[in-house]
């Protein structure tokens, strides 16, 4: 984690280094500026449709894991963006806008059932699915060994 931070860091001082050679120490600035503004607004204007669509998918009764997943990514496309460096904007933009953002939120939902599953079962152990039902075991698990005290007479 700690060599990846350092590479976002590396990029960020290299992008800002490129930009500021190629239009200035103001117009670096300005760009920051603006790009934080605009990244706030549009980031605020998402949120709400986020907001809006979970709102209407929790009175609807329906699941809204997709409309959750879209507020969570918004937000921290909004963060990302408020974040200095144009490396942070570009990848804020990206969970912002709603083309890439819904492929954001594919990876995500696949990447959180392959962590539920493989928690559960961490949790439960392995089990056996019948018919959409739920089989368990005849034998309850142990996790210690029954241990019976005596001695062994050979004869």
């Amino acid at each position: 984690m700690a060599v990846a931070f350092l590479l976002y860091v590396f990029a960020e001082i290299a992008a800002i280094w490129a930009v500021g050679s190629a239009v200035g120490v103001l117009g670096t600035l300005g760009l920051l500026l603006a790009g934080a503004f605009m990244g706030s607004w549009l980031a605020r204007r998402e949120g709400g449709k986020a907001m809006r669509a979970f709102t209407s998918a929790a009175r609807s009764g329906r699941p809204a894991e997709k409309e959750l997943t879209d507020g969570m990514l918004v937000g921290l496309g909004g963060v990302l963006i408020l974040v200095p460096g144009f490396v942070s904007d570009v990848l804020g933009l990206l969970l912002i806008l709603p083309p890439s953002r819904a492929v954001a939120r594919r990876l995500w939902l696949k990447r959180m059932e392959k962590r539920a599953v493989r928690f559960a079962n961490r949790r439960r152990g392995p089990v056996m699915v019948v018919d959409s039902d739920v089989v368990s075991s005849e034998e309850p698990r142990r996790e210690q060994p029954t241990v019976i005290e005596g001695r062994v007479i050979e004869g």
